[in-house]
């Protein structure tokens, strides 16, 4: 979780992706997500955290359901929605939550 709290506490906005592997709609957000970093180059991160394989992540942020997308900048929650989105959705969102 140290790891986890350095990425996101940093000035480049971290759009963390909580997922399952078992989840259908979380297989359509992958192909999003890279077209959100292809469409936006550095000024966004996105990491994906499998709540599966790390519960306590999830649980320390409340998720209650997957995909639920969380965008951080510097350590605090800007944004944060259940299910899935576009790149481009997605690209607005961290355009207006953070200027860019």
């Amino acid at each position: 979780m140290n790891r986890f709290q350095e990425v996101i506490g940093g000035d480049q906005p971290v759009l963390v992706d909580f997922f399952a592997e078992w989840c259908g709609p979380c297989k359509v957000m992958a192909p999003e997500l890279k077209k959100l970093v292809d469409r936006m180059g550095g000024r966004v991160r996105v990491l994906k955290v499998d709540v599966d394989r790390n519960p306590e992540a999830a649980a320390h942020y409340g998720i209650q359901g997957v995909p639920t997308l969380i965008l951080f900048r510097q350590g605090r929650q800007l944004w944060r929605q259940s299910g899935a989105m576009t790149a481009v959705q997605l690209e607005q969102v961290v355009a207006a939550h953070t200027g860019q």
